[in-house]
């Protein structure tokens, strides 16, 4: 009975997600102290100044918000039993979306950004649904389309970029977007004025807050996190995405799509991706640069939906949890002079952890049949004594 218990509890997805992070600090405690720092007081200072610094947690949550987005975009298709490894170029058009008509375009303030984050959406979706076109007609592998359509991105993104109506003189990027574009909770127009200067000094907590970049990316994650969840959970087409990435030929027996699904996860996917460089165009940076490599958002929202369980709601803790780390990091290194790759190698073994950890239910079922059969030659014994 205990044993069936216990198996039960270790097929929970939490458990597999726990152990990961616990495995995760565990390694790297183990990895501060080789490199000669207390991890006790390495994870004190990440905690305290996240936790007790507005100004600091403010920022955890405007980092959290792109790879948020990119997180949703790969557990999305992951439902499909898609690997899209193309949110990264994705992303970037989003970003380049943003940029463009953030500046070009002049539009009143909140009919500006929402131009903006649907012209992104379309954009990306179909830069993603290309690619679901091409393995739902030519069979052609969504992970081999993807990486190229990545570089595609990226050096589409450095050629816009440098075009002389589109670059700021002297400098590596674009012109700035307009303020009726931005998405800040404060503007910093205000926050340089008078009254904005005054507010912060009269009000040291929100201050702090305002000081950083946080804005309505973070309300639109949370809405667009609980709406494919919904969607994947509550009606016919998250049914369908669900049924084809179990098993694709069973879904096609049964009358569902494969084709359609498959490029309407991608369109969803490059969208939800887009959506994350928009918004960061529209809060953070305000224009886009020339790259001297890919940034990582589309990697890392694969690691935060990882972490996440590949769950739209999983992934909103898992990408503030990635944001604290990352961020945690570079405070320590400020005070104590760890390396932030240190920060890098905790969230590998997570990631890692996580992988290994699918082999928990496999753990859950062997203890299971070995309860059964325990019970089962308790049980022919017992018979066997009555005779």
């Amino acid at each position: 009975m205990n044993n069936n218990k216990f198996a039960n509890f270790l097929k929970k997805p939490i458990v597999a997600i726990l152990f990961a992070l616990l495995l995760g600090l565990l390694v790297g405690a183990i990895v501060f102290a080789l490199a000669g720092f207390n991890p006790g007081q390495a994870y004190g200072i990440m905690i305290r100044e996240i936790f007790t610094k507005p100004k600091n947690f403010s920022q955890v949550v405007v980092n959290a918000v792109p790879i948020i987005f990119t997180g949703l975009a790969f557990s999305f298709t992951s439902r499909a039993g898609l690997f899209n490894i193309g949110i990264e170029g994705q992303f970037m058009l989003g970003a380049m979306t943003a940029a463009l008509v953030g500046h070009f375009i002049g539009l009143p303030m909140v009919i500006h950004p929402l131009v903006i984050l649907i012209l992104a959406f379309l954009i990306g979706g179909l830069w993603g649904a290309f690619s679901g076109f091409l393995k739902a007609k030519f069979a052609i592998h969504e992970v081999i389309s993807t990486i190229m359509l990545n570089w595609i991105a990226y050096y589409l993104n450095n050629f816009i970029v440098n075009l002389d109506f589109v670059k700021e003189p002297n400098t590596l990027h674009s012109k700035a977007i307009r303020e009726t574009a931005v998405i800040k909770f404060v503007s910093t127009e205000w926050r340089r004025s008078e009254a904005g200067r005054e507010f912060i000094k009269a009000n040291p907590f929100l201050g702090n807050v305002i000081k950083t970049d946080v804005g309505w990316g973070i309300i639109l994650a949370i809405i667009f996190a609980i709406l494919f969840w919904f969607i994947l959970n509550h009606t016919k087409r998250g049914y369908e995405v669900r049924a084809v990435g179990l098993n694709k030929y069973a879904a096609e027996f049964s009358g569902i799509s494969v084709d359609k699904n498959i490029i309407f996860t991608m369109f969803i996917s490059g969208g939800l991706a887009a959506l994350g460089g928009a918004i960061l165009v529209m809060t953070s940076t305000n224009f886009i640069s020339v790259l001297a490599g890919q940034e990582g958002y589309g990697w890392d929202g694969m690691s935060v939906a990882l972490i996440g369980n590949t769950s739209p709601l999983g992934v909103l803790p898992a990408g503030l949890l990635f944001a604290a780390l990352s961020h945690g990091g570079t405070l320590v290194q400020s005070q104590i002079g760890a390396p932030t790759e240190i920060i890098k190698i905790i969230i590998g073994v997570i990631v890692l952890a996580i992988a290994i950890a699918s082999l928990l239910p496999r753990l859950a079922d062997n203890l299971s049949r070995r309860s059964l059969d325990k019970s089962l030659a308790e049980k022919n014994k017992e018979e066997a004594k009555d005779e």
